[in-house]
């Protein structure tokens, strides 16, 4: 492929471009909601958030960490709680102080930590706690949201908004109060997320976690309502396996990736307009041996579409290390389909 190099330039440069417009570098997933959707939010939601709040407001926490502090979520009534790695990360031996809306604070401890999927867990000495609800699925674009946390301190504040994505990624490049990797696989909302939000809940219309918040987009940049949570199902798989293990697994294949857009298709003069755009192949690595090459455009995964990098992302958290996928592959004008055992991500 003498091109490559022209390739993998160019998308680099287009992908440079896309983040310095949108500050969301190459999320992918559905866009902006439909008017019907927004005003259909708006109708049936928003009246409803004080009621939301009344429900679900004993079930957030403020967690200390020194002259830090975040937000958590109570995942068990007795005293497991859910939050960020990141808000926790400076943790002197693993101690915390947590402080609940009831007025009480109590000493809390890091049981368990997961940076890559940036989720831990805190345990309180306290039994009998409103335990959240954690919805399985994804919500619709358009969705009421409401999150609720300790920005800047002020805690158990509330914003609302809606949900404006799914399958979002966000490049280092482009956050704040993520853990300083790129971030993948996001919910996207445009209720106001600050400092201190992180590890705290993003909730829909039935008051049911649909998101941890983690990261938003300075308006420094110019972006404006640009927060983004941990989908809950990814939350609670990682929060599941931290319980029962300490430690989180994460499906790997290998590979950089970059969302093929219409735009840059015709950059680079490509017959495919959307897919997860190969950027490059880790040496050794799944995807590397089973033949996986830079610049092939996957199209499915397992049999269903990728329309984005971030598809992709959320369709790898569907697998587990040691399976095997299936991928569509378009490379050199024709479709291809390679097979790819899946590993466990290197530490």
């Amino acid at each position: 492929m003498s091109r490559l190099t022209g390739w993998i330039s160019g998308i680099v440069a287009a992908a440079a471009m896309l983040v310095g417009a949108t500050g969301c570098g190459t999320g992918g997933g559905p866009g902006s909601p439909t008017a019907d959707r927004a005003a259909a939010a708006d109708r049936a939601g928003l009246g409803a958030v004080a009621g939301i709040v009344s429900d679900v407001e004993p079930s957030v926490v403020t967690i200390l960490v020194g002259n830090e502090l975040g937000s958590g979520i109570v995942y068990r009534a007795d005293g497991v709680i859910v939050t960020n790695q990141h808000v926790i990360a400076q943790a002197s031996g693993g101690k915390a102080e947590v402080a609940f809306a009831d007025g009480r604070r109590v000493a809390g401890r890091v049981q368990a930590a997961d940076e890559i999927s940036d989720i831990a867990v805190v345990k309180v000495n306290r039994t009998g706690l409103p335990a959240a609800t954690f919805r399985k699925d994804l919500p619709q674009v358009g969705e009421l949201a409401v999150a609720i946390g300790s920005p800047l301190g002020f805690e158990n504040s509330v914003t609302a908004g809606i949900i404006s994505g799914v399958n979002r990624n966000l490049p280092v490049s482009g956050q704040q109060g993520g853990q300083g990797r790129p971030l993948v696989d996001l919910i996207q909302t445009d209720a106001a997320i600050s400092p201190g939000n992180s590890g705290g809940a993003l909730l829909d219309s039935q008051g049911r976690v649909v998101g941890i918040n983690e990261a938003y987009i300075p308006p420094s940049t110019g972006a404006s309502s640009l927060g983004f949570a941990i989908p809950s199902a990814t939350a609670v798989d990682a929060v599941e396996q931290l319980l029962r293990t300490g430690t989180v697994k994460h499906a790997f294949v290998g590979v950089q990736l970059a969302t093929l857009t219409s735009a840059i298709a015709e950059r680079l003069g490509l017959d495919v307009r959307a897919g997860a755009l190969v950027l490059a192949v880790v040496r050794g690595g799944p995807a590397g041996k089973a033949g996986v090459l830079p610049g092939d455009v996957i199209r499915s995964f397992n049999g269903k579409s990728v329309a984005s990098a971030g598809e992709f992302s959320a369709r790898l958290r569907e697998v587990s290390p040691g399976d095997m996928v299936t991928l569509g592959v378009h490379r050199d004008g024709r479709d291809h389909t390679v097979q790819v055992r899946v590993s466990d991500r290197p530490g």
